[in-house]
């Protein structure tokens, strides 16, 4: 009986001594990353999806955006089937509503669907969502520019134009 257990347990560290590791799947410098679905424009992993129209982080943890702004985006899975939602979080802060009085925020879903505005009065956090239609979700990206119909100029102390203020933009299966 000793013999037998001491032939089993040779046998079971032996099974397990030739087991090789595989070594873990390392990005190289020709691979580029796989877009995101969702940007926290705060996140420098997703900074190169944020193509035109973006200011530097402030905070930590969002950034003004211009009056045209665009970002790239991975589509989720099956929305070439189902489509998905476009949605956008962002601040308009009180400087901006008390200057401009509205602002209204639209979007086109690569270069050829536009998407229904929407028009803000007052300040405060918003979320913009929209349903994307499946015929433009085919392709490994989806290509967003966002539009406000006014933004404030730039000034003699801040040199740029500034529109909303944004924390993350995302496409989400439906």
């Amino acid at each position: 009986m000793a013999i037998r257990l001491l032939l089993t347990l040779c046998l079971i560290l032996s099974i397990t001594a030739c087991k090789r590791r595989r070594p873990a799947a390392q990005e190289t410098e020709e691979e580029s990353p796989r877009l995101s679905s969702i940007v926290h424009v705060s996140d420098p992993r997703t900074s190169s999806q944020l193509i035109s129209g973006w200011h530097d982080i402030e905070q930590n943890s969002w950034r003004w955006t211009s009056g045209k702004f665009s970002v790239m985006l991975r589509p989720p899975r099956r929305a070439a089937e189902d489509g998905a939602m476009l949605w956008l979080r962002f601040a308009i802060p009180a400087p901006v509503i008390a200057k401009l009085k509205a602002v209204a925020l639209s979007a086109t879903v690569n270069g050829a669907m536009p998407l229904p505005a929407e028009s803000y009065t007052q300040s405060g956090d918003f979320v913009y969502t929209r349903a994307v239609p499946p015929r433009v979700l085919g392709g490994e990206s989806v290509r967003i520019d966002f539009s406000l119909d006014k933004s404030l100029a730039a000034t003699e102390t801040d040199h740029r134009e500034l529109g909303i203020v944004v924390t993350a933009v995302g496409l989400e299966s439906k």
